[in-house]
């Protein structure tokens, strides 16, 4: 039988105060300390109607666009991925810039094609997210990808406004 992985259930307790520890610089003004592969998504909660805040890795910016990638763990059922798909309308804060943005789904083939991008640049924590989120060992390869888009939703944080453009050492 094979283990579903951490992201079957949220977190709770010790390991849920784990998780969000990045949200806490962020919070503080230290967010430029988690560099650009994390992010900080504000959006609104679909009950209660109140801003709330999630630290998410990226999986993939285009730095042309300014379009950025991350995936919903818990296979889907995080909060702030059901929040957003009821109210797409987020705020992005990356290192000290913030933007408006728009959360679009991704389709399964474009989410597999930008799970590869991620592998074949990160394959080590590539093996460890998949381990995280699916409760096996995947490799970088374009077949484990699409496997991985069809158990872990990924979502593009559109920005509202043109990108600010980056130098081509990737500072704003």
């Amino acid at each position: 039988m094979m283990n579903k992985g951490i992201t079957s259930n949220q977190p709770k307790g010790f390991l849920r105060f784990l998780f969000r520890l990045p949200l806490w610089l962020y919070r503080v003004k230290l967010g430029w300390l988690m560099g650009k592969r994390f992010l900080m998504l504000t959006h609104i909660g679909r009950k209660s109607g109140q801003p709330r805040q999630v630290v998410l890795e990226v999986v993939h910016h285009d730095a042309e666009t300014g379009i950025y990638f991350v995936a919903a763990g818990w296979r889907g059922k995080a909060d702030w991925f059901k929040n957003v798909q009821v109210n797409p309308s987020v705020q992005v804060t990356v290192g000290t810039h913030t933007f408006e943005a728009t959360v679009v789904v991704m389709q399964l083939v474009e989410a597999a094609a930008t799970f590869y991008i991620y592998a074949r640049r990160y394959p080590l924590a590539f093996r460890e997210l998949s381990h995280l989120m699916m409760g096996e060992v995947l490799q970088p390869t374009q077949e484990d990808c699409f496997r991985l888009a069809q158990s872990v939703p990924l979502v593009k944080l559109l920005p509202r406004t043109p990108a600010l453009s980056e130098n081509k050492d990737g500072n704003l």
